[in-house]
């Protein structure tokens, strides 16, 4: 089964086996609709009984945990969902996930680095190249001047870098 990280638990929340997540996902209230979930890298499963939100965190109570006691051991895993219950994103839309790792080709074929992180703005994201060869970081906006191509299925994405972006 396939899974994809949702939040983070960063704390407990009350004694009642509440806990605090921090959302890895541009819609915080998706967790609104979620129904399970998986926790840790051992994906225990666990059913949401109810869900609110404070201060842009989610707050979340699983039916199988009651006591503050019962949840401490999950503080600072993350939270998975299953394909089922993945967001369907529009077309020319990615997830971060499946963009980490990419290898970054020009127009040319050259091999520029690979993606190592995005930088999410207010009206753009931004892709971070890592050169390891160079040991350089070029930064890309990710607009459609720049990016060309991204295949998924390959981790592969093609730029039109202009003059002095690429050094």
């Amino acid at each position: 089964m396939e899974y994809t990280i949702v939040g983070k638990i960063i704390n407990s929340h009350g004694i009642k086996g509440e806990v605090k997540i921090y959302p890895l996902t541009d819609n915080i209230n998706r967790f609104d609709y979620l129904k399970t979930a998986y926790i840790g890298d051992k994906k225990i499963k666990v059913e949401l009984e109810r869900v609110k939100y404070h201060k842009n965190l989610a707050i979340l109570k699983f039916k199988e945990f009651n006591d503050i006691n019962e949840i401490i051991f999950l503080k600072d895993s993350f939270i998975y969902v299953d394909e089922t219950e993945k967001v369907v994103l529009p077309e020319n839309h990615f997830f971060i996930y499946d963009l980490v790792g990419s290898k970054v080709f020009d127009t040319k074929n050259n091999l520029i680095g690979i993606l190592s992180d995005v930088i999410q703005g207010p009206s753009n994201d931004v892709y971070i190249i890592k050169d390891v060869e160079k040991d350089k970081e070029y930064l890309i906006p990710a607009v459609n001047q720049f990016i060309i191509n991204i295949n998924i299925d390959n981790k592969e994405i093609v730029v039109n870098p202009i003059e002095g972006m690429i050094e």
